[in-house]
């Protein structure tokens, strides 16, 4: 982003951390103290977000990119109504590498289903975090040998759920403006609705969020319109995301099938699930890739596919497509007003999916 420079770190960002991680930590002491020790290095390094779009050395690219962060969180906060922002994404963290943490999932390897770790106030989540490589890759390594499927994948952002002021991480600003905005607005949709023990819709609302959210601001800002480069990207990559959610979606549907007929084994079973694996991976270079506009979503095509690798890409994109269509015809683009409705709807019902039905 720019040279490092040592300024006074923002106060108390050690002290909440490591609270709330003995809060937390009946549930897994050394991981989740290691993990709050970790944060609190991040959050410590916090700078305020107008100092750094003041300092001189802060390059003009990356400047460019912070005031649209900026305008993007007005605009979710006043606009669209995200609730519990609180000054999250008002200050800016330097980490020293691409990744932000690495995120650990496992699955059954004998039928589609995610291995859960339970963490107080969250419930139940598919996923674990690592702040080093080494610790990640020992975990995967742990799951791989009590025979779970796995993928260790890095993430660039993290919401804390308004527990934090979330930085802006350097990580994010790697990103292009389009893409910069709506990592931003996906985390602060996890403010806005989260439903404990929900990972999948939590997750594939927040895409939803992300998108819809980032074609408002960038299509209808001063400055902006339908016909800019950043809106037709946004609206681009929002087609292209619901394009690989019809490609999951249908895999996980085949996969499930294949599981529930008869097999002579497990490993029969398996064999089976696996060829079929190779096939879709074969079908999304050849077929889906090529027919992608503004993303190419690289990891899809270069990782090997199993149960792990599908179910953590697929909480992310399921029923895309029927979030559009709630959008954009039930509620005939009113995306403040739909969000507002999910807030208030998803958690009342026994499958917060049914808002969409």
């Amino acid at each position: 982003m720019r040279a490092q420079e040592r300024r006074p770190a923002l106060p108390g960002s050690i002290l909440t951390t490591l609270v709330l991680a003995l809060i937390v930590g009946a549930c897994n002491p050394i991981y989740l103290a290691r993990a709050g020790w970790a944060q609190a290095g991040i959050l410590n390094s916090r700078e305020p977000l107008v100092q750094v779009l003041t300092a001189p050395d802060t390059d003009e690219e990356t400047r460019g990119k912070l005031r649209l962060i900026r305008d993007a969180r007005h605009f979710a906060i006043s606009e669209l109504g995200f609730r519990n922002a609180g000054s999250s994404y008002t200050t800016v963290a330097e980490l020293p590498s691409d990744t932000l943490a690495l995120v650990l999932t496992a699955a059954y390897r004998d039928r589609l289903e995610f291995h859960t770790w339970w963490f107080p106030i969250v419930g139940q989540v598919p996923y674990r975090a690592y702040f080093s490589t080494s610790a990640g890759e020992r975990a995967q390594q742990e799951m791989e040998a009590d025979g779970y499927d796995t993928f260790l994948r890095p993430t660039a952002a993290f919401s804390t759920l308004g527990w934090f002021s979330d930085p802006i991480y350097s990580t994010v600003l790697r990103q292009d403006q389009v893409g910069a905005v709506q990592t931003i607005l996906h985390e602060l949709a996890h403010n806005h609705l989260f439903i404990p023990g929900q990972g999948r819709f939590n997750e594939s609302w927040a895409t939803f969020a992300g998108h819809a959210a980032s074609i408002q601001f960038f299509c209808n800002r001063d400055g902006g319109g339908p016909n800019t480069t950043w809106c037709l990207r946004a609206q681009a990559r929002w087609t292209d995301a619901r394009r690989v959610s019809r490609f999951l979606m249908e895999l996980e549907a085949d996969i499930r099938q294949i599981y529930a007929r008869d097999h002579p084994s497990t490993e029969a079973a398996i064999r089976v699930r696996d060829d079929r694996y190779r096939e879709a991976l074969e079908d999304f270079r050849t077929r889906v890739q090529p027919s992608l506009e503004a993303s190419s979503y690289p990891s899809l095509a270069r990782e090997e596919l199993n149960n792990a690798t599908l179910l953590s890409r697929v909480i992310y994109f399921h029923r895309l497509d029927d979030f559009q269509r709630v959008w954009q015809e039930d509620w005939a683009g009113d995306l403040a007003g739909l969000m507002a409705w999910i807030r208030e709807e998803a958690g009342e019902r026994p499958d917060p999916f049914q808002v969409l039905n």
